[in-house]
């Protein structure tokens, strides 16, 4: 899990994640190109903000395997996009 919750300690045991890598949840478009280009990831999973949009781009224009995952932390919604995460 690569996340900016990563720094909270015991986010990782929580969460069940084998490895936690802490990088900011928060980039511009394209620091988040660089950092999928540098992983060298063969699959992303975008969550918040443009989501499907970035999603889109990578598949698209980059070769790389990618899908939006709908999360738990409550309702977000983009300019246009309806689509909402399911609440606990």
């Amino acid at each position: 899990m690569a996340s900016g919750w990563m720094a909270s300690r015991g986010n990782r045991r929580r969460r069940n994640m084998d490895r936690g890598f802490l990088i900011s949840d928060h980039a511009d478009w394209q620091g988040l190109i660089d950092t999928v280009d540098a992983s060298g990831a063969e699959e992303v999973l975008t969550t918040h903000g443009y989501s499907h949009v970035f999603a889109r781009y990578l598949r698209e224009e980059m070769g790389v395997r990618s899908r939006e995952l709908q999360t738990e932390y409550g309702e977000e919604e983009d300019e246009g996009d309806k689509t909402t995460s399911s609440k606990k």
